[in-house]
């Protein structure tokens, strides 16, 4: 415990008095023609320096102060990944206020309720799509005094839009006519003013807001670093959205300390495509992120001659064989070794050059459970994706693998500074500057978050084993129980079915039930490639759910999956439905997280049937 402390006084004593716009200032002036951000155009890239962004982020910042806000008010964000949406959330820091990004999926009553919580002052949508959602409830929204709006039409006779180049010119006269008054409004930022506030995606009720300082960000960016020795100027993609607490980490606030280029993708469908352009050094995906890379490979892989897919398979048995020698207390033979590089020259680097990671030092995943196969999968290419572990209320990962310390299957073990243990009841516990203060307005919630003696309840169940790294088994909320009273994880029975290609999305049920049972969707983009490559006539996805041929591939994924679970796992009975599930359908958050309550409740005649019918 005493290296832990002492550790956690080190990393205290470095971030002492340093905020994150005394962190631009420093990147600007030492790295002034550095790139620092890079939007994508037709014919390229259009790139910033740190120099000019930070010009750019105190030109809007003495914009929103000459439209009114002051310091501690909230600025409601809602764009895509861009440039514009970076320099707009620094600038309302470097005002004194507090940026807050809305998910770009949540429907009009949720932004409503977000931007009533957070108070939200201004807010900068980013065009016609973003405005949809805000224009039902702007008459709920009386404290909203200015709406910015990046591209597209304001409704006529709104003197509360404003267009971003007036917005812009607004505050460069301002600046001009006063460049100190700017000055003085971010040094006056403390370390523990709040930095921004993000709303949880919410598997149930109303998103929390989660104040997040600029000491929590500076110590997780300290303490990952002191976990890991990323390099400067480092190239990195920037695509999911800024209210997930690991994009806002990597791609906001990290690319100022390490001085980073960031590449935005403004539309996740053009990822593969951003990646073939950038090679990023650094690379993080949730695991629907993976399992779809996977897919894509694995249904491009089936479409090549016999010969060249053994010869694909023997490569990536080395590759995997060669990562997993290299877990923390596991040895690499020089046999594995000598196959291993052999298969890499010949075949491995290419594909590794194919999907853009041949360059990539650091490959991360978070946010929900990640698939064992699929991990397997990326170690067979000679890539080390590894688990990192936190929340939105710890400011990001708390625990973590590293390429040079690293266990498949598990999370890692605690960052530099972090205190985790395992209550009697099996959920996981954090103790660190990384914790939030609590939940903004929501005591009782807060009271259930954070105990007495600073211990955050994760919600999460888990063990830590003998050299420190910490396995998650399930939400603590989600295990269910069986009629013969076996504790079942829905995630490691829907983590097997996934690994199909075939299959999207995958619900585990069994509470007070005999046995588990499984509702599935279709991949939207495998399915159909899958389905061509066989000759399959089909007009639509639900064509392809009722097709016999589907249905009987479905069948042995489901089998596999009962070969790799314990009996009281093992899925008896499952139904195919004709749609995919998503965001804008409601039964994701938009972290790509299962909402189950919402499955529940929507399929609740589904599973019924799977337990009554013959």
């Amino acid at each position: 415990m005493s290296g832990v402390l002492e550790e956690r006084a080190a990393i205290e004593q470095e971030i002492a008095g340093r905020t994150v716009c005394e962190q631009l200032r420093w990147a600007a002036q030492e790295h002034p023609d550095a790139p620092a951000y890079s939007d994508p155009t037709g014919d390229g890239w259009t790139t910033l320096t740190y120099a000019e962004a930070r010009e750019r982020v105190l030109r809007i910042a003495a914009g929103y102060t000459a439209l009114g806000l002051r310091p501690g008010d909230s600025v409601a964000l809602m764009l895509v990944n861009r440039s514009e949406h970076v320099l707009a959330d620094l600038g309302a820091v470097h005002a004194g206020g507090v940026p807050c990004s809305i998910y770009a999926t949540f429907a009009p009553e949720q932004v409503a309720y977000v931007a009533r919580d957070v108070g939200a002052r201004i807010a900068v949508l980013g065009g016609p799509a973003d405005l949809a959602r805000w224009e039902p409830v702007l008459g709920e929204l009386p404290a909203l005094t200015k709406i910015i709006l990046l591209e597209g039409a304001a409704p006529e006779g709104d003197e509360r839009f404003l267009s971003w180049e007036a917005f812009l010119e607004l505050g460069a006269d301002a600046l001009a006519a006063d460049p100190a008054a700017v000055d003085a409004r971010w040094q006056a930022v403390t370390p523990e003013d709040t930095l921004t506030v993000l709303y949880t995606s919410g598997t149930t009720g109303n998103p929390k807001g989660v104040p997040l300082t600029h000491t929590n960000v500076l110590f997780e960016l300290v303490a990952t670093q002191r976990m890991i020795d990323l390099p400067m100027r480092s190239t990195q993609i920037s695509y999911l959205t800024y209210a997930h607490i690991a994009e806002r980490v990597l791609s906001l606030y990290l690319p100022l300390v390490k001085v980073n280029h960031v590449h935005f993708c403004t539309d996740l469908a053009n990822l593969g495509a951003t990646l073939g352009q950038v090679h990023p050094v650094l690379f993080f995906g949730v695991p629907r992120v993976w399992e779809k890379m996977m897919a894509r490979l694995q249904a491009l892989l089936a479409t090549q001659p016999p010969e060249q897919q053994e010869n694909v398979r023997a490569a990536m048995a080395a590759g995997l064989a060669y990562v997993e020698g290299q877990q923390h207390g596991h040895t690499v033979t020089p046999e594995v070794r000598e196959a291993y590089e052999q298969a890499d020259a010949a075949l491995l680097s290419i594909v590794r050059g194919l999907i853009g990671l041949d360059q990539a030092r650091w490959c991360a995943t978070a946010a929900a459970p990640m698939p064992e196969e699929v991990q397997r999968f990326f170690a067979g290419l000679g890539l080390k994706v590894i688990d990192v572990y936190g929340m939105t209320e710890t400011t990001g990962a708390f625990t973590g693998n590293t390429p040079e310390v690293f266990k498949l299957g598990t999370v890692g073990r605690a960052e530099p500074g972090v205190e985790v243990r395992i209550a009697e009841d099996g959920e996981i516990l954090t103790r660190s500057p990384l914790n939030t203060r609590g939940y903004l307005g929501l005591p009782e919630a807060t009271a259930e978050l954070l105990d007495d003696d600073g211990w955050l309840h994760t919600g999460d169940v888990g063990s830590i084993d003998e050299d420190g790294f910490v396995r998650i088994v399930d939400r603590k909320k989600e295990l269910f129980i069986t009629s013969g009273g076996e504790n079942v994880s829905p995630a490691a029975i829907e983590g097997h079915l996934k690994e199909h290609p075939l299959i999207g999305q995958a619900l585990a049920y069994g509470d007070r039930r005999p046995y588990p049972v499984a509702i599935l969707t279709l991949d939207g983009e495998v399915a159909p490639e899958w389905a061509r490559a066989r000759g399959i006539a089909f007009d639509s996805l639900a064509d392809l759910a009722a097709h016999p041929d589907v249905l009987k591939e479905i069948e042995a994924a489901v089998e596999a999956a009962n070969r790799k679970l314990a009996r009281v796992q093992q899925v008896k009975r499952w139904r195919l439905l004709p749609v995919e599930w998503t965001a804008e359908t409601a039964e994701l958050t938009p972290s790509l997280k299962l909402k189950r309550r919402v499955v529940h409740a929507r399929y609740a005649e589904v599973i019924e049937e799977l337990y009554t019918t013959g």
